[in-house]
């Protein structure tokens, strides 16, 4: 199917490629990419630290299985390790957490046995999977998963922990504070307080033991690209303005608006930007405004920080088989998930690190993780004062004085001017038609203006894979599919001759 339609999508992440794919692949010749960076990826984003490579962006493949088109992708390309092609590895279920071997470590310096930590961990995991139960159910018992929590623990301490002692309990219960903030983590949110309880069963998880790529992400871009032809992708080139009509009359084609001064005429313009640089830039971004529903979904959805400290060491500290290293304050029974005071304690929204295997690649090296606003100003303090208060933490929950990093190197997604942080997350308020708006194209079906002016792709408009890769990729695989169903409708393929 040829088409001589004028498709310019804005921004080269994930989504942007796929559509380019799909729509080159169904016959559209006319097809450009604009990007607002020097390179390609977006939030996928492989760096380098010491002879590592290191993932400063998209980190797993979340459920490698025959249903995740990233994992198929990466496996036709042959980017992964054995293990995870194995129908055993495919066929695991984690339900979105890993089952990692860990260690456990207390502000007091002493490393904990897993055992007596994990009556706390197993109270928090069986409530995560009830609150997946009270998907846009109405009437769930409050907003968000961190009041929930906190209401059924201490509801539960009355019967499950009433013949322990104080201080096992105290235990149990900053043990939950540190799950509450490995959930922030999870799903990119400053507190569980702002994740809204009735919408958060609308995320999915895919079958699968979460898999990395032994030679970075950024290398299943590095492969779509190079499918593409030279020259459909314009980079440093940011948009200024869409401008777009609603008007009956107005049959006009759309047109992209760039800071250089170009104005390039579209039939379809396909968005792909951040949901975070959605909501700083909206207002300026397009012409006529959105549509106040499109604009009040916008606004609601959560989109907040999680960011990564990489951590380098000459030897390790934690055991030999470990796989993730918790850091458990004993000064936080009162299940907290956010901080008093930035400046003077920020580091205590580091959850812990995920130690990078194998070691004969990675050497002695943890990635330390941290979401929220913690995260955000942990990003305005130089690399050295970083490197002071790791440092600090490492060796009093150790209880060793000479523990010292040889260097590190941290993400800064909120400050970085395209992304304005890292991925989406139902807020308190939100639902299912908050997605169901997010993907809807401009203007609305009810118009009779022009159709599929503007269209929207990326992680924050898939109904259910929202902040993962494979979300971005399939909705840019949809985007694509719209039009090419468009077409089709007013373009039936030519008939060989044979059958005229």
């Amino acid at each position: 199917m040829a088409t001589n339609g004028n498709i310019v999508i804005i921004g080269c992440g994930i989504s942007g490629i796929a559509a380019a794919h799909k729509l080159l692949k169904n016959g559209f010749r006319n097809v450009k990419v604009l990007e607002a960076t020097a390179r390609s990826g977006g939030r996928i984003k492989t760096g380098r630290l010491g002879d590592a490579l290191v993932e400063i962006g998209a980190n797993w493949i979340h459920g490698p299985s025959e249903e995740n088109p990233v994992f198929c992708l990466a496996r036709q390309y042959e980017l992964l390790e054995p293990k995870a092609l194995t129908p055993e590895n495919q066929a695991i279920d984690v339900g979105g957490h890993p089952h990692w071997i860990p260690n456990f470590f207390s502000s007091s310096g002493q490393k904990l046995n897993t055992e007596d930590v994990f009556p706390a961990q197993e109270v928090f995991a069986e409530l995560l999977d009830e609150i997946s139960e009270f998907q846009n159910q109405k009437g769930e018992p409050c907003a968000s998963v961190g009041e929930f929590i906190r209401l059924k623990v201490k509801e539960g301490e009355a019967e499950k922990w009433k013949y322990i002692d104080p201080a096992t309990r105290s235990l149990y219960l900053c043990v939950i504070s540190n799950m509450l903030k490995v959930e922030c983590c999870v799903n990119g949110a400053h507190s569980l307080d702002e994740v809204g309880l009735g919408a958060y069963g609308q995320y999915k998880t895919l079958p699968g033991q979460d898999c990395t790529f032994p030679d970075g992400f950024e290398g299943l871009v590095k492969n779509l690209m190079s499918e593409l032809p030279d020259g459909l992708v314009t980079y440093n080139c940011p948009v200024r303005c869409v401008h777009w009509s609603d008007a009956e009359k107005n049959k006009t084609s759309a047109v992209v608006e760039c800071e250089n001064g170009e104005r390039i005429p579209a039939d379809h313009i396909i968005v792909t930007v951040p949901l975070g640089y959605l909501k700083r830039h909206h207002s300026t971004l397009f012409r006529p405004p959105l549509p106040l529903h499109k604009l009040h979904t916008i606004q609601r959805l959560g989109f907040g920080t999680n960011n990564k400290i990489f951590v380098e060491f000459d030897a390790p500290w934690w055991d030999a088989d470990c796989e993730v290293i918790h850091l458990i304050w004993e000064d936080e029974d009162a299940m907290v998930d956010q901080v008093p005071d930035l400046q003077r304690s920020w580091i205590k929204k580091l959850i812990g690190f995920t130690v990078l295997k194998p070691t004969e690649r990675y050497g002695h090296l943890l990635c330390g993780w941290i979401a929220g606003h913690e995260s955000e100003y942990m990003e305005t303090l130089s690399e050295l004062e970083v490197m002071r208060d790791v440092t600090q933490v490492i060796r009093r929950f150790t209880g060793n004085p000479t523990i010292t990093p040889q260097r590190i190197l941290r993400s800064q997604w909120f400050h970085d001017p395209w992304t304005c942080g890292s991925y989406t997350h139902l807020a308190t308020g939100c639902s299912e038609q908050d997605l169901e708006n997010m993907m809807e194209p401009l203007p609305s079906k009810k118009s009779k203006a022009q159709p599929l002016q503007v269209l929207f792709a990326g992680e924050a408009t898939h109904h259910c894979f929202f902040s993962t890769v494979h979300g971005a990729l399939l909705t840019g695989w949809r985007e694509a599919d719209r039009l090419i169903s468009h077409y089709s409708s007013f373009n039936p393929p030519e008939l060989p001759k044979s059958m005229l």
